[in-house]
């Protein structure tokens, strides 16, 4: 009996090392936990990189999906918190005590950093750090966190990250080209050149902050259905490559206009609904209106010609959606960056009002400047939808975006420069000539 006994009490001691053993060997395993969206394409595109990653280490990846089911949604909050990160934007990936939100060269390269370091030193488990252990209070504390992402503190709309998803720089760049859109631009100087005959600055500005804010509202609820549907296909693989299409199309034809201005296919004001334009502005001057139906005919005045005014001017907006529908934001970041692009939007035209405002005069929007800009847009455009088809993953980090838009520009001035000074010098005659 005593033997029993003996032999029970040996049994148990090495069972009981033999747990500890496998829980030790567990607690040391590497995990690579990564929250994936189906609708996401950078989610897509950062899976085969945590694999070639995970698979010759031996370390165990686990791609868990939140947009078909919500079976992971507490632990993907749990960890959220646990790493002092939010849960608006995939990917997120967690390894060993740090957590990384978007895709680019610079989250790749601190990842595989980070993987070298705890394969050498160990690391924590990211799963456990979200339990409430002490272990996830001194995490959510420290200072290491924070030098992996790098953001910008701004009043109302909190910490923005420009190295990680610098969807705001891009949003401000593509609004500041589309803010030059010379369909928009000259419907504004016409309607001032004539509004400013009254010479009452009561009257330009009652028209021109009626015009401004009733074609921005039309515009804005345009570019809020174009993203809605974008949104809802998000998760069909072909959704950015008809993006990427309507851009290429948007662009081919802008640089024709370049050349050869309404020539054929052309995304401008059609010739007809100029006349109309033209009478309605100068129905507003010709009466005396008072001041409510001065308004309420600006408003029926400025809706008529944001309708006209929006084949010129969809595509932008278009490429725009689709690079936000494939972020998977939220509804509340999709706002607040809707509203930046219509601020950014707004400002051009805001400038040339003012100063028309101020001056009571206005300069004449001139067929050169629309190819110029036409020229501008369709450059950045072209530049856009290349990336979509090819680099999806450039506009990841500030450099790659600021790379982008800086060539498209930089390739617009040259064109500029050979098709105005250099062609002629040789003797070559291309395009109309203006």
């Amino acid at each position: 009996m005593t033997l029993n006994r003996c032999l029970l009490a040996f049994s148990l001691f090495w069972l009981w090392v033999g747990v500890a053993t496998a829980s030790v060997a567990a607690s040391e395993e590497l995990e690579i936990v990564m929250f994936s969206s189906d609708r996401c394409p950078h989610c897509q595109a950062m899976i085969p990189f945590l694999e070639d990653l995970a698979e010759p280490e031996g370390i165990h990846l686990s791609v868990l999906e939140i947009s078909r089911t919500a079976e992971h949604h507490a632990t993907f909050r749990a960890m959220a918190a646990a790493h002092g990160i939010d849960t608006r934007s995939v990917p997120v990936v967690f390894i060993g005590g740090r957590a990384w939100v978007g895709d680019s060269p610079d989250i790749r390269s601190r990842v595989s950093r980070w993987v070298t370091h705890c394969r050498a030193q160990g690391c924590p488990d990211s799963r456990l750090l979200a339990l409430g252990t002490p272990e996830a209070d001194s995490l959510a504390d420290s200072e290491a966190l924070p030098e992996d992402r790098p953001g910008l503190e701004l009043p109302w709309l909190g910490r923005i990250d420009l190295t990680e998803q610098p969807l705001l720089l891009t949003t401000v760049l593509i609004a500041a080209v589309d803010g030059f859109n010379p369909c928009s631009l000259w419907v504004l100087t016409i309607l001032l050149a004539l509004v400013l005959h009254s010479g009452s600055r009561q009257r330009v500005l009652v028209v021109g902050l009626t015009f401004l804010v009733v074609t921005a509202t039309i515009y804005g609820v345009f570019i809020l259905g174009v993203f809605s549907v974008l949104n809802l296909l998000a998760y069909v693989g072909w959704i950015q490559w008809l993006v990427a299409g309507l851009a290429l199309l948007f662009a081919l034809v802008n640089i024709k206009d370049y050349f050869y201005f309404q020539r054929g296919l052309s995304f401008t004001i059609d010739d007809k609904h100029k006349p109309g334009i033209f009478r309605r502005i100068r129905g507003l001057l010709s009466e005396t209106h008072s001041l409510p139906t001065l308004i309420l005919a600006t408003v029926a005045m400025a809706a008529g010609i944001a309708l006209v005014e929006l084949p010129c001017t969809a595509g932008f907006p278009v490429v725009w959606s689709g690079i936000v529908a494939g972020h998977d934001l939220d509804w509340t970041m999709t706002g607040i960056l809707l509203l930046v692009y219509l601020a950014i939007y707004l400002a051009i035209e805001i400038v040339i009002f003012l100063t028309a405002v101020i001056t009571l005069r206005i300069d004449r929007f001139e067929e050169r400047h629309g190819r110029l800009l036409k020229l501008i847009g369709g450059m950045v455009m072209l530049a856009l939808g290349l990336m979509l088809i090819f680099a999806p993953d450039l506009m990841q980090d500030l450099g790659g975006t600021l790379l982008l838009f800086g060539g498209a520009l930089l390739l617009a001035a040259l064109i500029v420069v050979c098709h105005r000074k250099v062609l002629p010098a040789l003797g070559v005659r291309l395009g109309d000539d203006w």
